[in-house]
């Protein structure tokens, strides 16, 4: 039976016993065999599957505006570690912005752009987040009204209503004329270094005039909601003169339409978390509204 046992064997195999020794050998064989034919079927699938983990990323990307690497890991039942390979290789294609734990469209960043530009993007999205806003106002409210194409948008609805007293401090120059018009409302236009391009006054003149006023809502609009880096805009300066602004209010609200999530401007004003509330159209994604929510911000989401 040794010899039998030789004969079917590997080199150098030992059995021990007649018919358990050949027994054993030929379960060790075809283990061996079955261990081979899956490691071949699992490189197969592997290399299939790059392509199909890049179309995933891809897609989700193009859809949501950003991805997590966690996320995507759980969803395609891989490692943490494959998944920031995939995305390493799609960053050196320049298919997308790798950051901290998830990725971005390639270029997340914003450029500061004319604010009669602004007025013309999104407009339908605007009106009806401007249209929500005004019912946080009451009357007799003190208020901060910062600058932007949505926030235009806000002073129109405000102008359009009727009040028994509004008081509004702003920095917005076009606000200010606007609002000169309205009744029973009384307007602080504050002073500074005008920035043409939001036609909007900055710098520390602005920001010492926020020093002796005290009230009770704050709107303003951003150029970016960024998971990494909160809430930006366009110019440093403005950064600083919202954080001021945020200083003076009781209360924090964002009119921002979908498109800026995912986007980063080159300054930041301050993180998701010190933000009340964020009003937004119904083309945020549920990735985003998740990320909202676990910050403790109230979304409201127009339609």
């Amino acid at each position: 039976m040794s010899r039998t046992g030789k004969r079917y064997g590997l080199s150098g195999s030992k059995v021990s016993g007649a018919g358990c020794g050949f027994g054993h050998f030929i379960l060790k064989s075809e283990k061996k065999i079955v261990t081979f034919v899956q490691l071949t079927a699992k490189r197969q699938s592997d290399m299939l599957s790059i392509a199909e983990r890049h179309k995933y990323i891809l897609d989700n990307l193009n859809k949501y505006g950003f991805v997590r690497i966690t996320d995507v890991a759980n969803e395609l039942g891989v490692t943490k570690v494959t998944i920031r390979k995939d995305v390493k290789i799609l960053e050196s294609k320049g298919l997308l912005y790798k950051v901290h734990g998830s990725a971005r469209p390639a270029n997340p960043h914003v450029a500061d752009m004319d604010v009669h530009v602004k007025d013309n993007i999104n407009r339908d999205s605007k009106r009806l987040i401007a249209q929500r806003a005004l019912e946080l106002l009451e009357d007799n409210d003190s208020i901060i009204v910062a600058s932007g194409s949505t926030i235009y948008a806000f002073a129109e609805e405000i102008k359009a209503r009727q009040w028994h007293h509004l008081n509004i401090v702003t920095p917005f120059l076009r606000l200010g004329v606007l609002l000169n018009e309205a009744e029973n409302v009384n307007v602080v236009q504050l002073g500074g270094t005008v920035h043409k391009k939001s036609l909007s006054v900055l710098g520390e003149e602005a920001a010492r005039s926020l020093d002796d006023c005290i009230c009770s809502k704050l709107f303003f609009g951003v150029d970016g909601i960024d998971l990494e880096h909160g809430i930006t805009t366009s110019t440093i300066d403005e950064a600083k003169l919202t954080r001021k602004m945020m200083k003076a209010s009781s209360q924090n609200i964002v009119l921002a339409d979908s498109s800026k999530f995912g986007q980063r401007g080159f300054g930041r004003i301050c993180a998701l978390e010190d933000i009340d509330v964020i009003i937004t159209d119904d083309r945020i994604s549920e990735q985003m509204v998740a990320i909202v929510e676990e910050a403790g911000v109230d979304l409201i989401i127009v339609k």
